[in-house]
């Protein structure tokens, strides 16, 4: 049975990696001042320099039901069925439409990863192993939307401006943080975007200690896999994370720029590890 795998422009997937294991996607609108474009047709850095230049974030329209649908029987035409991952419901109405959509195209089924990023990522690409193996596409879904609940996801931030221009902190958050340099943990919870723990420092130690803290804190990783995402980062910054998921001892290590979600609620300097925290626990 031919299984398509689908996920929207906000996975952060590289392109090697979307065509190593057949994945598709569809994009999201991003709207940037007078500009309107697809997800993935401009850069983060492009994307930075406007808002730097004009103190304007970006915005993405949630994909109707209609897109969805559209976007399924194409898949259908070449597929016997198609298995689509989503952006967190906790996060946009997108995919509560996608839902809805595939209610009316036979052999579509829907999994909330209650994620993004490579969160996303790592549940597609697990869908695809599975339909490798085999498996049906109702229980791929059913595995896929079991699984996102073991998903550690999250990121540290350099500068809060880009969380202060988007309504996710105040004035006085974002003076104190800029004063005495927090850098702040956002973490998927429940399918929401949460910020629960600060750093203080330089990236590169921030980072490290960033790592150190999820590895302590969601520590029954499946070794398997992980992905370092990041906006934009100094080498540094990425020697630390490598060397700290290296040290717990994952056996793929994957690097992957985020796209145009990540950037536009997050900023420039912003990383994150992301691994299936539903490993073996360690004695």
């Amino acid at each position: 049975m031919k299984i398509a795998v689908s996920v929207e422009s906000t996975n952060d997937l590289s392109k090697e990696l979307l065509e190593k294991y057949d994945i598709k996607v569809i994009a999201y609108t991003i709207t940037l001042g007078d500009m309107t474009f697809k997800d993935g047709e401009h850069t983060t850095k492009e994307m930075f320099e406007y808002v730097e230049k004009y103190n304007t974030l970006p915005k993405t329209t949630a994909l109707n039901q209609f897109e969805y649908e559209d976007f399924f029987r194409e898949l259908r035409k070449e597929y016997d069925a198609v298995v689509h991952i989503c952006l967190s419901g906790g996060i946009t109405s997108s995919c509560g439409n996608a839902f809805e959509a595939a209610k009316n195209v036979p052999g579509a089924y829907v999994v909330d990863s209650m994620s993004l990023s490579t969160g996303i990522g790592l549940l597609a690409m697990y869908a695809r192993e599975l339909a490798e193996q085999g498996v049906a596409p109702a229980e791929i879904a059913a595995k896929a939307q079991a699984r996102a609940e073991k998903l550690q996801v999250s990121f540290v931030v350099e500068r809060l401006d880009y969380l202060y221009k988007g309504g996710r902190c105040n004035s006085l958050q974002l003076l104190g943080a800029n004063v005495f340099k927090i850098r702040p943990r956002i973490v998927l919870k429940g399918g929401k975007m949460l910020s629960d723990k600060k750093y203080r420092g330089k990236m590169d130690k921030v980072v490290a200690d960033y790592c150190k803290g999820v590895l302590e804190e969601f520590n029954t990783p499946d070794l398997k896999r992980v992905f370092i995402t990041y906006t934009s980062a100094t080498p540094e910054m990425v020697a630390a994370a490598r060397a700290a998921v290296e040290d717990a001892g994952f056996k793929e290590i994957l690097e992957t720029r985020a796209g145009g979600t990540i950037a536009s609620h997050c900023g420039a300097n912003t990383l994150g590890i992301l691994y299936f925290n539903d490993g073996a626990e360690k004695l």
